[in-house]
């Protein structure tokens, strides 16, 4: 078995690729021997550049190579043709402690590279895999003159004027530099699998900054004197209104990008010194709809189905934004379509399209809200109803309607725990009774970062931590162990995040509290009692079994830590 057979194999038994795929793949390479497996895999969408060097990694037993870990560009590294490393896309990143040359390869299935590296050096290699871009743009930082391909674009700006009208602005915005510049920004959020982009300008440097596993990273960013252009070119591809600076604008942009359809959603904001952008990735194709997947297993995920199957009634999803409060409803939804129910929702956006679900996007400018949408689809007959978040009052007493004659309402609604949820809706006005008769459950949720299997390592927690967090309680193991990154872990040893949650299901004795009015700290006491795992109790159950690190429990959930202790 050759390695490019062996890739296929790991990839199947991981699941990334399909029977479809596999055979579709297989007729290519029948009819094109010459374009190697991963050629395909990248060419077909079917893999992105870091999920392939990461299954590279793992078929061969390579190490992933971390830009962020390379050697400065006045290393001592040997002198290569620039030519040849471009041609190849191998890149020389430095030394082992043990005489080895250290070299990120972008396609490891091609061994003539390496081993002309080992002629042309006299040095033992120790292969790294890489993505293209990571490869190509760690070429020009150590072998180009210390230029990165962002840094061939700035010279491209140094004589740039400020424009001096929309249509010189527009013209600007439309040449190939600019555009270079705003596709290698949206292609490094994609090889880092970042959800946000931000690219914010300030009186001297233009910031670019990406969102990864929910923490904001700092790049090389392009020149002040690029901003009206770069802005300008993005809020073009999202159809917005050049000339308009004063107002924020919001829109949207669908993209083809590394072989996959990539849908942004575009928010501009004016500020002191000229507009700031936010870009929010959503990728169709990377998008997991299973529980288990998410991070509910076991129990938790039983009591959640049962709350999910229940013919009418109000569930609720709330947290904080960017916590995966829509990606568990469209979970939900996935779940529940079948032909024999007809499911309509009311968002704001539309994130993802589902097949067989009626999807209906808001537009408050024409007068379509939540609430005028909610009264129109009642009388569409559904059996679900899914509304992207309850805003106000109007919209709540709808939502409690619609479940009062027999329709099952999914719903987010933006609070700390799943008791605070119900004081929210009662201070918002929404009566007392009927909550208490068409509530069936609220699932509070958070994202804890996912450590790496292969870059964390096990030890022995102190008897104080285990004082502290009242480890014993969480687990039979003992010596009790926890987990964290290595520290030469590459990436931080994070990669990925997972769902951490809190099920409040609501029980006769929590409905006769709600009726009382009781506060939201009463309705925890007696939940905890019923059973109720807390927010930070789940993130110490994550922590114990390797799949998180004590200290990111504590990052996201330490104020329902500090309650609950």
């Amino acid at each position: 078995m050759d390695v490019d057979d062996s890739l296929v194999e790991h990839l199947v038994e991981g699941g990334s690729l399909t029977r479809d795929s596999l055979e579709q793949l297989a007729t290519l390479r029948g009819e094109q021997p010459q374009s190697s497996v991963s050629e395909w895999l990248l060419r077909l969408g079917l893999l992105s550049e870091a999920h392939l060097a990461q299954a590279w990694s793992a078929t061969l037993g390579w190490q992933r190579f971390d830009p962020q870990a390379a050697v400065k560009p006045e290393a001592d590294l040997p002198p290569l043709p620039l030519r040849f490393l471009h041609h190849h896309c191998v890149v020389p990143v430095g030394m082992t402690t043990d005489g080895k040359l250290k070299v990120g390869v972008a396609r490891p299935a091609e061994r003539y590279a390496l081993r002309a590296i080992m002629y042309a050096t006299g040095l033992n290699v120790l292969p790294l895999v890489g993505t293209r871009s990571e490869i190509e743009q760690m070429i020009e930082t150590l072998y180009g003159r210390g230029r990165t391909v962002m840094g061939t674009l700035i010279e491209q700006f140094e004589d740039l004027a400020d424009p001096e009208s929309i249509d010189h602005l527009k013209d600007l915005a439309s040449e190939a530099p600019v555009i270079r510049l705003v596709n290698l920004i949206l292609q490094r959020a994609m090889d880092l699998c970042a959800s946000d982009v931000h690219i914010e300008p300030f009186e001297k440097r233009l910031n670019v900054r990406y969102r990864v596993d929910g923490l904001l990273r700092e790049a090389e960013s392009p020149p002040v004197r690029s901003a009206a252009a770069v802005i300008s070119r993005i809020k073009i591809m999202a159809r917005l209104d050049i000339a308009e600076r004063r107002l924020p604008q919001d829109g949207r942009i669908a993209l083809h990008l590394a072989g996959r359809q990539i849908d942004l959603r575009v928010s501009t904001l004016p500020t002191s010194f000229g507009e700031s952008v936010a870009l929010r990735l959503l990728d169709r194709t990377s998008v997991t709809l299973d529980f288990s997947q998410l991070g509910f297993t076991g129990s938790y995920l039983d009591t959640l189905l049962e709350v999910l199957e229940q013919p009418n009634g109000i569930l609720l999803v709330t947290g904080p934004t960017g916590c995966g409060k829509t990606t568990t409803l469209y979970t939900a939804l996935a779940r529940l379509n079948t032909t024999e129910r007809k499911i309509i929702t009311v968002e704001d956006p539309v994130e993802y399209q589902i097949d067989g679900v009626n999807q209906l996007q808001v537009k408050p400018a024409i007068g379509l809200d939540f609430a005028t949408a909610l009264r129109s689809i009642v009388r569409q007959d559904p059996d679900v109803i899914m509304i992207g978040e309850i805003r106000d009052l109007e919209t709540c007493r709808i939502a409690i309607q619609s479940a009062l004659t027999g329709h099952l309402v999914l719903s987010t609604l933006h609070t700390n725990s799943a008791c605070a949820s119900i004081t929210r809706l009662l201070d918002m006005g929404a009566e007392s009774y009927l909550l208490a008769s068409t509530l069936n459950g609220v699932l509070a949720q958070r994202l804890l970062r996912r450590l790496d299997p292969d870059q964390c390592e096990a030890f022995e927690a102190p008897p104080a931590l285990v004082r502290e967090h009242r480890l014993e309680h969480y687990t039979e193991e003992r010596p009790i162990r926890l987990f964290r990154p290595r520290a030469d872990a590459a990436g931080g040893g994070y990669r990925g995040r997972v769902v951490v949650s809190e099920l409040l299901v609501m029980s006769e004795r929590i409905r006769a509290m709600l009726m009382e009015r009781v506060d939201s700290s009463a309705l925890e006491r007696v939940a905890r009692e019923e059973g109720l795992r807390t927010l930070y109790e789940d993130g110490l159950r994550l922590a114990l079994t390797g799949v998180t690190s004590l200290e990111e429990v504590l990052r996201v959930t330490r104020d329902e830590g500090e309650q609950a202790a």
